[in-house]
């Protein structure tokens, strides 16, 4: 295989243009609301207001989701603060993350020469779009609200939400979430008609999900009477008696999103509608930093009361309403379809001819990018290796131990009581966030003692512990499919592993001819996988045996660590694969119009035939569990690690 030299690229990110972006969002929406700064990782510092107008909802400060402790609600904002937003502190930081190298990332397939380009200098200019399991792209197309034969209070007019006094809905919400010591809230009704009772009444079952009314007669004067139906448990759902047997369960809808992560969008939606966020379902998660259009699924909420998000809500749009009788699952999908804008390339024609080609025709190596890896000095993959070990004093330690780098204040603080006092009381009083990793684990040893470290650490929720082994598996994984290429090339060769079915077989000499690399899959470590006959199953034991871990039993002795294994392809060519080379001026400006753009009859702006930049536009689709930005790193043969990014151009955090 030919070597080929990565090229030095800015993964830039600008700061001020990001914000001209937002501000012309608020504009176009013309909705006004507190913003809410937000800095992800240090990755990326958007303005993003999440906040309905004063005639539906108080300000989100004061949103709670049903049956949460305050001090929850207190962490998202503490978590949600810019506390180390200096792009020189965060660049510092980022000395002490990980590069590809370190991860296994070291291989190209295509022979092209690489060029520069920056990749989401504005989230606008990654897009993604879900694709169903029945194979169709998701798209938000339609606004419209399916219309009922039954006529119910869950299907309330748009009076409904104007008709009580911000006084009222306060002193509900507090009725609701049991604040305080009142059995119920009276309204007086000030125009006394039939007509007027029955939107207060549609009101409040509506937008407080649990609670009843009736009328009653108060000193001549007419009230409506909240009161709690069936306490604390009618927080947790809709009210079921009223949704009509005809309609399905489930109401489904597209979401459009903006620079938001799905399971963020799930909780701003769920603090809205006063549900809880485990009546959403979906298919699979999508990109912060980005515009993405997915498919989302509500138990017994109605359309209506979703479209009507639409205009208090920034960065959101709901659409493509319909009822069904079943959730979505994870793992349901199909893929994604990405449109990427690249923009100031410095690539010549022929270069981006070659490079576009050859990840249609090859594609790219099928990397776990880098976000698989955690961005800190201490990657997620040495604590899933110090979990198979059964070594759990050294997964304490590398959770709550002092790191190299610039953190937010309090987890160094944090840190610093733990290494001098290995107090988790002491340490935990340092820490405000109480429901990040550390603070979820020091808790677990105040509950359970330092000798019973198993169950302290099982305190964090079951997907975050998975996380950390399946961080280490995909760090095996990279490093032999490395390996792998490097010793044999871009050609099926015996004994590699290609799947019959569901089960992997080995390819035999008299074989090898019937399949290529495109056909070949290799495993990821654990039980019930087989490994490669050639140089590279020996490879596999050999660095599980450095690592301390018998490949020949991968079973541990808590079953959920336990690691089965998989197998997944080495090579993915993408589908559906397109691009242009566009000219612009502005980097302002938007190069192509989204699913928004399109309903809002937004024109594309005209772009110049000869503007000082040039940005390549491309589409493909993936197969789930792919990286985008493996593919695009093997267009621009970049290294697309924060650490690269940040010592290349510390000007992207600006």
């Amino acid at each position: 295989m030919e070597t080929v030299e990565m090229n030095s690229v800015s993964l830039k990110r600008s700061r001020s243009e990001d914000d001209v972006a937002n501000a012309d969002e608020i504009k176009r929406q013309k909705i006004s609301g507190k913003s809410k700064t937000e800095n992800d990782s240090g990755q990326s510092v958007e303005t993003v207001a999440e906040q309905c107008d004063k005639s539906l909802l108080e300000d989100t400060k004061k949103e709670t989701i049903p049956n949460e402790e305050s001090e929850e609600q207190e962490d998202e904002e503490l978590e949600g603060s810019d506390e180390d937003g200096d792009p020189e502190s965060f660049a510092d930081m980022m000395k002490h993350g990980l590069t590809e190298s370190d991860v296994g990332i070291t291989k190209f397939v295509s022979s092209h020469k690489g060029f520069s380009g920056i990749l989401k200098e504005r989230y606008s200019d990654f897009v993604v779009h879900e694709i169903g399991k029945d194979g169709r792209v998701s798209h938000l197309d339609d606004f419209s609200v399916p219309v009922d034969d039954e006529v119910n209070f869950e299907d309330p007019s748009e009076e409904t939400f104007t008709v009580l006094s911000d006084e009222d809905k306060q002193r509900l919400e507090e009725l609701q979430l049991l604040k305080n010591k009142e059995t119920s809230v009276a309204i007086e009704v000030i125009e006394d008609t039939k007509e007027k009772r029955t939107v207060i009444h549609q009101a409040v079952k509506s937008l407080f999900p649990g609670l009843e009314t009736k009328t009653e007669d108060r000193d001549g004067k007419k009230y409506i009477i909240a009161y709690h139906a069936a306490g604390k448990k009618a927080l947790a759902n809709p009210r079921k008696h009223s949704w009509p047997k005809s309609r399905g369960s489930y109401c489904h809808f597209v979401l459009y999103k903006e620079n938001k992560d799905t399971m963020d969008a799930i909780n701003v939606l769920s603090k809205f509608l006063r549900v809880k966020p485990n009546i959403f379902s979906y298919m699979g998660t999508k990109d912060k930093r980005a515009i993405t259009v997915q498919e989302i699924a509500v138990l017994r909420i109605t359309a209506q009361r979703l479209a009507h998000l639409n205009k208090c809500l920034m960065n959101f749009k709901l659409g493509n309403f319909s009822y069904k009788n079943h959730p979505l699952k994870l793992g349901e999908l199909q893929g994604n379809h990405f449109t990427v804008v690249l923009r100031n390339i410095t690539g010549t024609d022929d270069q981006i001819e070659q490079a576009m080609h050859s990840l249609r025709e090859i594609g790219f190596i099928n990397y776990y990018g880098m976000q698989r890896f955690g961005t800190t000095a201490v990657p997620t993959y040495q604590i899933g290796r110090a979990i198979l070990q059964n070594n759990w004093n050294e997964v304490m330690d590398l959770i709550l131990k002092p790191r190299p780098g610039a953190e937010k204040g309090y987890l160094v603080k944090c840190r610093e009581e733990w290494a001098k006092t290995k107090d988790p009381a002491a340490a935990l009083k340092k820490l405000p966030v109480k429901r990040c990793v550390e603070g979820q684990l020091l808790r677990g040893l105040l509950k359970y003692g330092m000798r019973n470290i198993i169950s302290a650490f099982g305190i964090i929720p079951r997907n975050n512990r998975l996380m950390y082994i399946h961080s280490y598996q995909s760090y095996v994984w990279n490093n032999m499919v490395s390996r792998r290429i490097e010793e044999y090339g871009l050609r099926a060769v015996p004994g590699d592993l290609t799947l019959k079915g569901a089960t992997a077989v080995h390819i035999e000499e008299g074989d090898v001819d019937n399949y290529t690399i495109h056909d070949v899959v290799m495993p990821l470590p654990g039980f019930d996988v087989i490994y490669p006959k050639h140089k590279i199953g020996e490879a596999y034991k050999e660095m599980l045996v450095a690592d301390n871990l018998d490949i020949n039993n991968m079973r541990h002795k808590i079953r959920d660590y336990s690691l089965s294994g998989a197998y997944r392809k080495i090579i993915i060519r993408p589908q559906n694969v397109n691009w242009e080379v566009v000219a612009y001026d502005d980097p302002r400006i938007p190069l192509f119009t989204t699913d928004l753009d399109k309903l809002e009859g937004k024109p594309l702006p005209v772009l110049p035939t000869d503007g000082k930049f040039r940005a390549l536009k491309m589409e493909f689709s993936l197969p789930p569990s792919t990286y985008a930005t493996m593919a695009i790193r093997e267009v621009l043969k970049m290294d697309t690690s924060i650490k690269n990014q940040t010592q290349l151009n510390t000007t992207w955090l600006r």
